[in-house]
Order: C-alpha cells, then structure tokens, then sequence
C-alpha cells in the first residue's frame, strides 16, 4: 500500500556506530533521528505536501504568527521494540484525538486522526534502527507538532501552518525511586475556558518559573492548585496527572475540565479494577490531600505521563511545611502499577484492551 506520507530517504544518516553509541546511553531529549514527517496546510489546498524527508531546520520569517502569538500544539508517544524485534505504538489513536481538540481549541486547522497516525508510524518506519532494544525502559520517543508559520503581524489565526513529526531515542525521565512534589501558590496553570485542557507550548512556557521555584524548594515538580490557594484543589503536577490511592480501595484522580486528558491517565483508571481498586475523577481539595496523608487513608500518591510512565510521589513541600507520604518510599501499588503498563507497552503480557499498533 503506498504510504501518504512517501518516504524521501537521507543521503547522510547518521553513521551506524554513532547510532549505536547514542542508543546505549540516550538521554531524554537530546538526539534526534535521521529523518522527520511534515506536511503543510493553507485554506487553498488545504493539507499537502505530506511526506518523510531528511530531519533539517525550518527556516522562518521573523514574523512568522508563531514566534509572536505562540499559535502551536503538540503530542508526545512513545514506540516501543519487543524483544521479537517488533515494533509498537501505545494508543495512539488518544493521542491523534487529543491533537485534533488541541489544534480547534488554537484555531488551527485539524489534522485527520488518519494523517496523525499514518505520519507517526512512517516516521518510525523510515527510522526504526533507532527504536532502542527493550534492555530495560528505553523507547523511541515521538513529538508530532503544528504550528503557525504565516508571515505576519496580526491576532487572528494564520493561514500558513506546518506539521511535523521528529522523533529521539529516550530513557526514563525520572528516576525509579519517586519524586517529591512543591505546592504553589506563587502561579497556578489553568482557569476555566482557558487552555489547561489543550497541549500547546504556552501551557509548558508558562510553568517554566514555577518549575525553577520547586528546583530552589529541593522539589522535582510542581503540584498547582486550583487558584484558591492551599484552600483550593488540587490539579495536576508540572508534566503530570495525579492519583491518590486510599485506604478504602479508590483510586482518585482530580476530574477533567482545568487538566490535560492524559493517556496514561486513562490507562491507570482503566486499570484499576485489576489492583482492587475502585477508579474515582473527583475534585480533591489540597486539605483533604494532606490530612489523608496525615491520618493514613491517603496510603500513596503517584503521577502518570508519557515520559513519566506511573511515578511515585514520596513527598509534599510547601511554604512552611513537608511530609512524606507513607514511609518516604516508593508505593507498592504504584509500582505494580508501573510494571503492569510497562509489560503492556513491551508485550511481555498479552493485550487485551487492545491497546497496542504495531508498526513493524
């Protein structure tokens, strides 16, 4: 079947031992694969141009709408090799739907979950000598990305737009043992009909200084309040959706609205039933949080994402105050957690939600 997005391979790749010394030790972030997706889109013609072509700059205007009016969305997937030397996407088709709510929210023109899914998986298939061995939680991680590449200087949506895909090898984001988490009150993330459900750089620009605040406080993340202060409610972590696990067998998680869907959200309630719990989207205030914590029917608290997979969280910091929660380590449930959608994910168990497309 010939692909939408016809493959123009590199006349330089990347030479095989520089791969090979990359993938033993890749970072997150940091190295990208030979080659990248793109398309583009005006009213006229509407999308065109699809292909996968060698990874290169782009080359903008100084005005180009997105370096003045931040019109950008984005994804983050992960493809994971089996030890069959199969290659697999994990629910991608939440993502390619989550893509196109982002892309109506910032006026940008929808892309097809057809054309999201199909750019993927030919990135990963021009490109799979970079999808690492499944020696431990390494992966090829994946960023499809649109954004506003009209030349001019104006608030109204752009009538120029580019997407693209690129894609680098990665290791765990964080490390296994947990993070600790700081409470802010200086910035919040999100208010009602504003952006916090949507993916899009402003969101992640803005929580750059509550991030730099939690860093200076000894913390690894942020956990932002509703806006109301430690009299608010909890929402969701820097790069993370929260969970609470209690002493009564729920599995809580702040409800939608303010927050981003995540996927691997979505998979921890779905999964829940299998650990004995029962899955609850609630709001949960930053006073029920803690005095859980404090008389024990809060047992664990974890964070989940892309990058993040299930995270633990081992402690809460806040101006004046930190507590542990449990004993300052890991929890149980989080961890079996983890394992449970890592053994998914690689296809050391069968999948029988059905959550996995194979690539190659």
């Amino acid at each position: 079947m010939t692909s939408a997005f016809p493959l123009a391979r590199t006349a330089a790749p990347v030479p095989d031992d520089q791969r090979a010394a990359i993938l033993a030790a890749p970072g997150f972030g940091l190295h990208f694969t030979d080659h990248m997706a793109l398309a583009h889109w005006t009213p006229e013609a509407g999308w065109h141009d699809r292909k996968v072509q060698a990874l290169e700059p782009f080359s903008l205007h100084p005005s180009a709408a997105v370096l003045h009016y931040a019109q950008e969305i984005f994804e983050g997937l992960k493809a994971y090799r089996r030890a069959d030397g199969s290659i697999w996407l994990f629910r991608p088709e939440i993502n390619a739907r989550r893509f196109r709510r982002s892309a109506e929210r910032m006026g940008l023109p929808p892309l097809s979950e057809e054309d999201f899914l199909e750019s993927v998986e030919a990135l990963v298939r021009a490109d799979e000598a970079w999808v690492p061995e499944p020696t431990g939680e390494e992966s090829l991680y994946l960023r499809p990305f649109m954004f506003a590449a009209e030349a001019f200087l104006g608030v109204r949506p752009a009538r120029r737009v580019v997407y693209s895909v690129i894609a680098c090898p990665a290791q765990p984001y964080f490390a296994y043992g947990g993070v600790t988490l700081w409470v802010s009150t200086s910035f919040t993330r999100a208010a009602v009909g504003g952006t916090g459900a949507t993916k899009c750089g402003g969101n992640y620009g803005a929580s750059l200084a509550a991030q730099a605040e939690a860093e200076q406080n000894g913390c690894d993340q942020v956990l932002y309040l509703d806006g109301a202060g430690e009299n608010g409610c909890i929402e969701e972590s820097g790069a993370m959706n929260l969970f609470l696990v209690t002493a009564q067998g729920d599995l809580v998680t702040p409800a939608l609205g303010t927050i981003l869907e995540g996927v691997t959200r979505n998979t921890a309630l779905a999964l829940a039933s299998e650990f004995g719990l029962t899955p609850v989207e609630r709001q949960v205030t930053f006073a029920e949080l803690r005095a859980g914590i404090a008389d024990g029917t809060v047992t664990e608290v974890f964070a989940t994402g892309t990058a993040a997979v299930i995270t633990p969280v081992t402690g809460i910091k806040g101006d004046g105050y930190a507590f542990s929660i449990g004993e300052g380590g890991p929890g149980k449930l989080a961890l079996a957690l983890r394992e449970r959608v890592l053994d998914i994910q690689y296809g050391r168990v069968p999948d029988s939600y059905g959550w996995l497309r194979r690539v190659r």
